[in-house]
């Protein structure tokens, strides 16, 4: 029987991640169909994935119910729901994890309205590792300013970190070198560098989104449209590659570190002029974790090309760049100005879903 495409994406050294979390999903076995038929080795969550999650339908009613009585802060509540969903899917993944530590992760994440604050994302990242206490849970924190300083203290006290919002390669560079130094923090205190784990969550689609539209603005050539967001992933992975085949990383990987691998984060195809698969397509290459939504993972296992594509025409993916300066686009600027959109989109969702968590309560209480 052929292998289906999701399983020879996996083959090439790609880990399946699923971008969606619910109480629903882990009632009615669809995490586990994911898992058991379509390679899935991991899942992310985020504030938006939450939101969705409560507000729809009567799933974790029985559980606000029982935390009415003792817990009035709609946001102690809303971390009592989540915290019961991911130890359930840190469960359902810890076989995968058992075979290394490789997989097996589920993300919660930091309450964005934090990003901003170095001592506190340090506070709830430490906060949430202790209130799930499985070792296969990552704790998601934005690779802002501040947060770069969160992440490697955060790494230097053991904690497993999912860098997210990371959309230019400069910040990727400071995202890397705040691993790194976590993990020298941790080596020179005696900790054991081999348990804790990282990933650094590149967004792919958005860059497009941003790039076109500045594109269409000024007029410029369809030619340099839905392009930056494959170079911009292609070029984040050579800079792992050098960074992890230093000697100052072998020291480390001598004693057990394991590289921080790219993740490919919001993949799914925002212009529905792409192909719906591209950003799964063109980004295939080993030590690589593609976390897609169900939708894509539905596309790619119907339609879906799997072949080693994330090193080819890299030398064109530096050019492009070059190419979009010189058509007026300030790449600086558009990551930039994604990282703080970024961050207040979450924030506004974070916001919703503690609202929607009260008026969920409220609605209880009333019946």
């Amino acid at each position: 029987m052929a292998k289906r495409p999701l399983e020879q994406l996996s083959e090439l050294g790609q880990s399946v991640w699923v971008d969606n979390l619910s109480r629903q999903a882990l009632r009615d076995g669809h995490l586990d169909r994911r898992i058991g038929e379509d390679s899935v080795v991991g899942v992310t969550s985020n504030p938006t994935i939450f939101q969705k999650a409560i507000a729809a339908g009567d799933a974790y009613d029985d559980q606000i119910r029982e935390l009415m009585d003792r817990e009035r802060d709609p946001k102690a509540v809303f971390l009592e729901l989540a915290v019961r969903d991911i130890k359930d899917a840190c469960d359902r993944l810890r076989s995968v994890w058992d075979q290394g530590g490789h997989d097996g992760f589920v993300s919660l994440e930091v309450d964005p309205n934090l990003a901003y604050d170095a001592e506190a994302t340090l506070a709830e990242a430490a906060r949430l590792c202790a209130l799930v206490d499985r070792p296969n849970v990552f704790v998601k924190i934005p690779a802002t300013e501040p947060g770069l300083q969160a992440i490697e203290d955060a790494i230097a006290r053991g904690i497993s970190i999912n860098v997210t919002l990371i959309f230019s390669l400069r910040r990727h560079d400071q995202v890397v070198e705040a691993y790194i130094r976590g993990l020298e923090r941790l080596v020179a205190d005696g900790g054991e560098p081999g348990p804790v784990a990282s990933v650094a969550s590149f967004f792919v689609s958005r860059v497009d989104t941003e790039a076109d539209r500045r594109l269409d603005e000024i007029g410029a050539s369809d030619e340099l449209k839905g392009k930056l967001a494959v170079a911009n992933a292609k070029l984040a992975y050579q800079t792992y590659k050098r960074a992890f085949a230093s000697d100052r990383w072998r020291a480390l990987a001598d004693r057990g570190a394991r590289p921080q691998r790219c993740l490919w984060a919001s993949t799914s195809t925002k212009n529905p002029a792409y192909r719906d698969v591209m950003y799964v397509e063109e980004l295939i290459g080993p030590e690589t974790v593609n976390t897609m939504p169900d939708e894509t993972i539905d596309a790619f296992q119907d339609h879906g090309n799997a072949a080693p594509t994330l090193e080819r025409d890299v030398d064109a993916a530096r050019r492009l760049l070059e190419r979009l300066g010189e058509a007026g686009i300030d790449y600086d600027d558009v990551t930039d100005t994604l990282e703080r959109e970024g961050v207040e989109k979450f924030s506004d969702s974070f916001r919703e879903l503690i609202a929607d968590v009260e008026r969920k309560r409220d609605a209880l209480v009333a019946a």
